[in-house]
């Protein structure tokens, strides 16, 4: 073999393994980045799931209060249309936007105990009170985990690379689910 053909032959060596490098960098930076952005759908899907749960709960909790509290009509008509807003969104925002209201409506209900003290005792409420604060933990905890891979994703597309494999991908940053201003303020209990 002449010395020519060998520096051809190493020089396309080279090139291949360059190319392959190249390859094998963009390839993981997009699944990368893909794996990110199905992290965040799974983590709101486990939000939605438990989000439906909550949504499911009130209608009992609404029927036991309504007994006792029936000229309290402003509060069940907020938390019914809270609802039909949330199945109605289409986008990510859109829901926290509605799960919020929600969230308002609730703690309003949840405060009629204090207006009405057979309803305190009531053992459907009771029980009902306890699922939908589960619940509420449960979500507490899928929000957290949420938002932990809107982070991550969030992050890596501000890196330099990061936005060059997101463009690529076609993904965008995501959307916090962040607890409203109103319901930041610590709630005064009073006995």
């Amino acid at each position: 073999m002449s010395k020519g053909l060998k520096i051809a032959l190493i020089i396309i060596g080279v090139i291949l393994l360059m190319a392959l490098l190249t390859f094998n960098w963009l390839r993981s930076g997009y699944d990368r980045v893909i794996t990110m952005d199905e992290n965040v759908k799974g983590a709101w899907a486990q939000v939605e799931n438990q989000l439906k749960r909550r949504y499911d709960l009130i209608p009992n909790l609404v029927e036991t209060v309504k007994g006792y509290a029936a000229h309290e009509k402003e509060i069940f008509e907020y938390i019914a249309d809270a609802r039909t807003k949330y199945f109605q969104a289409g986008t990510v925002k859109d829901k926290i936007e509605a799960s919020q209201g929600l969230e308002r409506a609730l703690s309003r209900l949840l405060l009629l105990q204090e207006r009405y003290p057979q309803l305190r005792a009531n053992e459907n409420f009771l029980k009902l009170q306890d699922s939908l604060e589960g619940t509420e933990n449960r979500i507490a905890v899928e929000r957290k985990r949420y938002n932990d891979a809107v982070r991550e994703l969030n992050t890596y597309i501000r890196t330099f690379f990061g936005r060059f494999f997101a463009a690529l991908a076609g993904i965008t940053a995501a959307e916090y689910y962040e607890i409203p201003e109103a319901e930041k303020e610590r709630p005064e209990v009073k006995f």
